[in-house]
């Protein structure tokens, strides 16, 4: 099989509500490209009937999909990695299943990439989150550029282009916890960005509850810069002054003005407050640490249960790697009409 142009990576965690929608607007995008595509749509342990109706597109379009399921789940990011490494294209472009960022898009990285570009970020316009995630995200946003240094306008859009070396280099790299816009930016000699429309969720809720977000939030900081360390050394030298100038003001006033216990509230609350910086310190430093001790267990990031995809590839020989010969009837699978000459290497007429 010859190698595509573009490869399109969907993580897909319980979206059985809005795949038939996904593949119905999705395929004729990129079949109105009119380049070589693969599309790789991988299942992040799904618990409702995703994963059957995946299995289902894939007979229907086998042509270019590839699905790779995952025996649990491991986060988006995770997923999205398993999709880089077996993908194929020279532009790989993420998009998420919900429908908020248009399938229809796609074509407006592929033709920034086709510029010379070594990758996209994109900038969701009149997003349709709620009032408070905007500014939440704005705010978040602001404090990680100025903690990492990575100056992406919006960093929680997921529909990104990136070119085959950028992701070769991420394929290569081990981290167990990374945040994939920022870690590709890293690598990133010419990005860019453009402006792309967004709308309401097709259907379900958003995957990521606050708990979520505040641990992506951790491992883009703790993944991408030491500077709360610093910052933290910098408020105990501070701390340390101000301790030590208060102890050269009560032993003045203990010689001047005698025994005092006027003060003893205000010690309380000086000391409440060392505490609560002291225990900030040990939660910061163990988010490190941890990160540390999850590296060196060495353990997978992602455990691959079985790759849909009939294509000759290059291991396919590999245990995981399994041909569907029988149909299945589920409800989702789209097949979407392509124009004379659409049809793909490896494709049965």
């Amino acid at each position: 099989m010859n190698q595509p142009e573009l490869s399109v990576v969907v993580p897909i965690f319980n979206e059985e509500a809005g795949l038939a929608a996904l593949f119905a607007r999705l395929y004729p995008a990129l079949d109105a490209l009119g380049t070589s595509y693969e599309l790789i749509l991988i299942n992040d342990g799904s618990r409702d009937k995703s994963a059957a109706m995946l299995s289902a597109q894939f007979r229907v379009r086998p042509d270019v999909t590839r699905v790779v399921l995952l025996n649990g789940n491991y986060g988006q990011h995770m997923a999205i990695l398993a999709g880089f490494e077996h993908s194929s294209g020279e532009i790989v472009v993420t998009l998420d299943a919900d429908l908020q960022n248009p399938p229809e898009e796609i074509g407006k990285l592929v033709a920034k990439m086709r510029e010379g570009y070594d990758y996209v970020g994109t900038i969701r316009q009149q997003r349709q989150d709620s009032l408070f995630r905007r500014k939440a995200s704005r705010m978040m946003n602001r404090l990680r550029e100025r903690i990492t240094h990575i100056k992406m306008t919006d960093q929680g859009c997921m529909l990104r282009a990136y070119n085959r070396h950028i992701i070769d280099t991420i394929n290569r790299c081990n981290e167990v916890n990374t945040f994939i816009p920022a870690l590709a930016y890293t690598f990133a000699q010419n990005p860019v960005e453009i402006e792309v429309a967004h709308e309401e969720r097709y259907a379900g809720e958003s995957k990521y509850s606050l708990y979520s977000l505040i641990r992506l939030n951790f491992d883009l900081v703790t993944g991408f810069s030491v500077v709360p360390l610093q910052w933290l050394s910098f408020m105990g030298i501070l701390l340390a002054m101000g301790s030590a100038g208060l102890f050269v003001l009560l032993l003045v006033r203990r010689f001047v003005l005698g025994a005092e216990v006027q003060g003893v509230f205000t010690l309380f609350a000086i000391t409440f407050f060392l505490l609560g910086t002291i225990l900030f310190a040990l939660g910061l430093l163990g988010e490190y640490i941890g990160r540390i001790y999850q590296q060196v267990r060495a353990r997978p990031r992602y455990l691959v249960q079985a790759v849909l995809d009939q294509r000759e590839t290059p291991g396919s020989t590999q245990a995981g790697y399994v041909s569907l010969n029988s149909p299945v009837s589920v409800p989702g699978a789209v097949s979407a009409a392509r124009p004379p000459g659409a049809a793909q290497d490896g494709e049965t007429p």
